[in-house]
């Protein structure tokens, strides 16, 4: 998956938006105002900070090498993922799928709800 592909996909799903709150190299995606996803668009091959359920999360990393902790994140909630084509795109979307889906369950009810309408 390449920065590209990434944005494409994380830019299909309702309320996101996308901004360089920290440099003008580190793409964030936000839902709601709440990121879910960040990549620098620097880093070869591409890598991307997702949001994940805590438990799955270690899962993740101990069965696969080109995910690990993310780094300046919170590291029982963020993983960084590796396109280093051990992973298929489908399952790193499947991922971006589940740091969103995470978020957005964390969203006040009625931002939900808004978001399911969407």
């Amino acid at each position: 998956m390449t920065v590209d592909e990434l944005r494409d996909y994380c830019l299909s799903k309702p309320a996101t938006t996308e901004s360089f709150p920290f440099d003008e190299t580190t793409l964030v995606f936000k839902v709601s105002g709440k990121m879910f996803a960040l990549s620098n668009l620097e880093s070869r091959p591409m890598r991307v900070s997702l949001k994940c359920e805590p438990e799955r999360a270690v899962e993740l990393r101990d069965l696969h090498e080109a995910i690990q902790p993310a780094f300046h994140m919170n590291k029982k909630h963020w993983n960084t993922v590796t396109s280093d084509g051990s992973l298929r795109d489908t399952f790193i979307r499947q991922l971006v799928d589940h740091s969103y889906e995470q978020v957005v369950a964390g969203l006040p009810k009625a931002m939900r709800e808004s978001l399911s309408n969407a």
